[in-house]
């Protein structure tokens, strides 16, 4: 009869062609097929890293073990497979951003391909919209899966339970279309595929009797674990009892819990017999539910058959599922499949130790990008730099260069996530975007220009804008400021004083000069006169010739020094009068054209602001500080200009050399 049932199963229960014959192996190993004695955990885990890591099939588990440490920073020596296998019952979050990146960096600095799948058999946690937005998070990050759903692929589909899709990527290609009954079918058949062969069985206990055991062991202060009443059930009355509708759960029949070579933390795990665990209550043994009772499969049963078909060779996942990976690799030793290498890279903590929570909404994708404005690149370099270690001499990168350099010299232990590393490399992906133009640097102007229409009046943005386009007016400040940059609020706020036409200055105070350290020393004093004669030859410069280099090359050279008075007594001091001058100078300056706000330099500010502007903001300054100036004193020489011959200096007006 068992023969019958099993050649009835093997008609009707053909395995879906999408996940073609088991597993096809690779060319390599064609020749060299695993012995059959090499199936037990510790062998077959040496077989593992002679695929991967080249050692030799011969070495023991020691042997293999030291060569890994020599290897565990080096990149495999073939393409890698990976994956991002993400629960619908949840947004993208920073780990989860981390941990998709890692697996997209492995395999795109070996040559690879990365998968996207989406694993929803919790469907009584599934949220609506996290699918669709865990597509458009990604895309926003510029993690593109090269095979997975909305692309396709020939081992999809790439949902493991949910019905046809229904997302604005859908397409009607048949790749796209993801019927509930594909891969529950391929579940089920891999499944019944483990009874047959004695390595599960189907256990009919209710949901009471299972409630009770628990409670009981949990009483008497005892761990979880199955007292395996149903294994005895012969496979014909299982069968049976199965095509009539009992109400069932299949649960594997583990021999040992294996362990494994960590691409992070080395050999790991507890290599666990299942033996039974006899104490005054019962004998129990962990033996996992890999097949629910409403059919549908567990986590560990979808995750390690989609690996297997979609022939995933790195699984790159956070240090929270160690703990799952012997159960695992116990159930790619049932189906005498090799493994994939694991690696699992540390958990992310605040500065407290305390676990980052996925539930934070500060961590969220989301909050990132459209509410703290964090550039793609920033958010991709910061995931980066969470537990991976280079050798490169800036931790500034983009996702090219990410791709170029990534390697699994990843760190054990929990990682601190300093979000003032996020604010740093912020800034310096934004003085990037501005040194190379592009559409990155083209959103900072849209994101800019929008925020000061918000927060200022088009009838105060129209004189300082003097007919230009107000991203035409953003772009140079930006260009001047990214060092400065954080958000588009943030920038408008810092550099408030370039929109509004009125600025609320405080009194004029001079610069600090004193010659020595002591506050009893005599300092050099800048009439203020002066300074206004030198802002006033410095708008005498056409529109035409209104830039930024125009301007610095007059500021500096422009010569004051004759007008500082020296007190007596310092007059052959060895300090640099004419730096002194040029410290009041550049202070008046900002004072006048920006209130003392920190911003662009000098020259910057003048080209930004306009001639008009600048002019008029000048005029304004020389009025307040007017008292400032005796209404007696020796006359203040002009500047001596830059002599350079035969240059075209008409435009310099007084400035020019030999009109003094």
């Amino acid at each position: 009869m068992e023969e019958a049932v099993l050649t009835k199963r093997k008609e009707s229960q053909a395995e879906p062609k999408f996940c073609g014959k088991l597993r096809a192996e690779p060319p390599s190993l064609r020749k060299k097929k695993i012995p059959t004695s090499t199936h037990s955990p510790v062998l077959l885990a040496d077989h593992f890293w002679t695929r991967y890591f080249g050692l030799d099939e011969e070495a023991s588990s020691s042997t293999a073990g030291a060569q890994f440490r020599k290897l565990k920073n080096n990149l495999p020596d073939a393409p890698a497979r990976t994956r991002f296998a993400p629960s619908p019952t949840g947004y993208l979050h920073l780990g989860s951003l981390r941990t998709a990146l890692f697996n997209y960096l492995l395999a795109k600095r070996t040559g690879g391909q990365f998968l996207l799948r989406i694993e929803d058999t919790d469907q009584k946690r599934t949220i609506p919209d996290a699918e669709q937005r865990l597509y458009d998070d990604l895309h926003w990050a510029g993690l593109h899966w090269d095979e997975g759903p909305v692309v396709g692929g020939q081992y999809g589909p790439y949902r493991q339970v949910s019905g046809l899709s229904k997302l604005r990527y859908a397409t009607d290609d048949t790749n796209m279309r993801f019927f509930k009954s594909e891969r529950t079918a391929l579940y089920r058949t891999h499944t019944n595929e483990l009874i047959d062969k004695g390595h599960a069985y189907r256990c009919f206990c209710s949901s009471e009797r299972l409630d009770s055991h628990a409670r009981h062991r949990s009483q008497a202060g005892l761990g979880p674990g199955y007292d395996r009443k149903c294994a005895d059930i012969s496979y014909e009355e299982s069968e049976d009892r199965a095509s009539k509708g009992d109400s069932h759960v299949v649960r594997l029949k583990v021999d040992g819990y294996p362990m494994f070579n960590d691409l992070v933390y080395g050999k790991t795990g507890q290599n666990k017999p299942n033996v039974s665990k006899l104490d005054f209550i019962d004998r129990v043994y962990d033996d996992p539910i890999l097949l629910k009772s409403d059919g549908h499969p567990t986590y560990h049963l979808a995750n390690v058959v989609d690996d297997h078909c979609m022939k995933i060779t790195h699984v790159i996942r956070g240090t929270e599922w160690m703990p799952s990976t012997p159960m695992h690799l116990a159930l790619y030793n049932a189906f005498k499949w090799t493994p994939p290498s694991f690696g699992h890279v540390p958990l992310l903590v605040d500065k407290n130790g305390q676990k980052l929570s996925k539930r934070n909404a500060d961590i969220d994708l989301s909050s990132f990008k459209d509410t703290q404005g964090i550039f793609p690149a920033t958010l991709v370099n910061f995931a980066a730099l969470l537990g991976w270690s280079h050798s490169q001499k800036s931790d500034v990168f983009d996702l090219g260069e990410l791709e170029k350099i990534f390697n699994l010299k990843i760190t054990r232990g929990n990682t601190v996530v300093a979000f003032e590393k996020l604010w740093f490399l912020q800034k310096a992906h934004a003085q990037r975007f501005a040194a190379s133009g592009g559409p990155e640097f083209d959103q900072m102007v849209n994101s800019v220009s929008a925020v000061a229409e918000e927060t200022h009046p088009q009838e105060l943005l129209a004189p300082v804008l003097e007919g230009r386009t107000l991203n035409e007016y953003v772009a140079p400040l930006l260009r001047a400021d990214a060092k400065s940059y954080t958000t588009a609020s943030e920038f408008v706020e810092r550099n408030s004083t370039f929109f509004p036409t009125k600025l609320d200055r405080s009194p004029y105070t001079p610069a600090s000069t004193p010659l020595e350290s002591s506050d009893s020393e005599p300092t050099p004093t800048i009439p203020m006169q002066a300074l206004h004669t030198a802002a006033a030859a410095f708008t005498l410069v056409p529109s035409a010739h209104w830039s930024v280099e125009t301007h610095r090359m007059n500021i500096t050279s422009y010569d004051g020094s004759e007008s500082v008075s020296l007190p007596s007594g310092l007059e052959d001091s060895p300090i640099s009068v004419d730096k002194l001058f040029k410290k009041e100078l550049y202070h008046y300056l900002r004072w006048a054209l920006s209130a003392s706000a920190p911003g662009p330099g000098i020259p910057e500010t003048m080209a930004i602001l306009g001639r008009d502007e600048t002019v008029r903001r000048l005029q304004e300054a020389n009025a307040l500080t007017k008292s400032l100036v005796p209404s007696v004193g020796r006359r203040v020489p002009k500047s001596s200009a830059n002599k350079e011959k035969g240059a075209d200096q008409s435009w310099m007006g007084s400035l020019a050399p030999g009109k003094q």
